[in-house]
């Protein structure tokens, strides 16, 4: 996506989790990232904490919080740009672990005075979250609460928390637990924004979130510019979108390769409670996939309020379009706001 950000919350993330990498030898934390992503590729949902200690929580939070940092940001920043008016003054992180969530919606919205809870169940993830935090310039980073609790049924979030965000959680729930966690997001909650990894179970849990939220009164604000059914036949594709994240060494000494950057895939839904006054019917159409640049044309992949899914090829004739096409981006509204 597009949208403009200060770089400065993902700078400063990167060098923190750089930092908790000191002392720990590169092989020791390359196994624990090993043996952690093996835990959370099971297929059966955990209620049970599966980083268990500092270095597991040390080597989890250096390969993966910067990934599921720019997914989230990426998210938010759809949400925000389609929704400008909203401006959370307090967050609740659901299943936030380290915080990657909570350092996004200090991106997305810099500078702005918000009460934070972070809400986890495994303590070492909380205490490594709330040290990071501690040396953010953001204020509402640095005043952070983390707060361990149930997620899952009995999750209990503040009466009328601005924002409450859910960012690769659903996964390690339990059908009923997952159910649980969106109503009780919905039932306290101004606004949901809920991030899955960008595959084609994730975008069911997705859609599934996103169901239920309709059902519970909210309209959807991003990806889709409406809040009827998603358009896609269900097994024949699925949304997601993709969020370009640079590689640390660790990185690459996991994964192998030695490119400085890899994309995320993700999918995502945001949501406001359709009693707001900001609440939208319908947006622009959003490129959902990558656009295609031919000689002369470009071909974007669209969805749209009117029609569902649709192609149109924008070519040399139509003139200013033309350019603004060919420096769209996968995730981007269509037309661009003030195109």
């Amino acid at each position: 996506m597009h949208a403009p950000h200060s770089p400065r919350s993902g700078d400063e993330l990167r060098t923190a989790l750089a930092g908790l990498l000191d002392g720990l030898p590169p092989r020791k934390a390359a196994q624990a990232v090993d043996r952690l992503i093996a835990s959370y590729r099971g297929l059966t949902p955990t209620d049970a904490p599966v980083l268990r200690d500092r270095s597991d929580v040390a080597a989890y939070a250096a390969y993966r919080m910067p990934a599921t940092f720019e997914a989230v940001r990426s998210a938010l920043e759809a949400f925000r740009d389609r929704l400008p008016s909203f401006v959370p003054a307090s967050h609740v992180d659901v299943g936030g672990g380290t915080g990657a969530a909570t350092w996004a919606v200090a991106s997305a919205w810099e500078g702005e005075s918000r009460e934070t809870t972070v809400l986890d169940w495994a303590a070492p993830a909380l205490a490594l979250g709330a040290e990071l935090a501690g040396e953010a310039s953001e204020p509402a980073l640095r005043a952070a609460r983390w707060e361990r609790g149930i997620i899952g049924d009995g999750l209990r979030v503040p009466e009328g928390t601005d924002l409450v965000t859910v960012s690769y959680v659903l996964k390690e729930l339990t059908d009923a637990g997952r159910a649980a966690v969106v109503a009780e997001a919905a039932r306290t909650a101004r606004a949901v924004v809920i991030v899955e990894p960008g595959t084609p179970d994730g975008y069911l849990r997705i859609i599934e979130a996103r169901d239920r939220l309709i059902a519970a009164g909210f309209r959807v604000v991003a990806p889709c510019p409406h809040s009827a059914a998603c358009p896609i036949e269900p097994g024949t594709d699925w949304c997601h979108f993709s969020a370009r994240v640079s590689r640390s060494s660790l990185h690459r000494q996991v994964k192998g390769g030695s490119l400085a950057y890899e994309d995320e895939k993700f999918s995502y839904v945001a949501a406001v409670r359709g009693d707001l006054p900001e609440a939208p019917a319908s947006g622009p159409a959003r490129i959902v996939r990558k656009p295609q640049i031919r000689k002369g044309q470009v071909l974007l992949e669209l969805c749209t309020p009117e029609d569902g899914l649709t192609r149109e090829t924008v070519t040399k004739r139509h003139g200013d379009a033309y350019k603004v096409a060919r420096d769209a981006g996968w995730g981007d509204e269509w037309p661009p706001a003030g195109a």
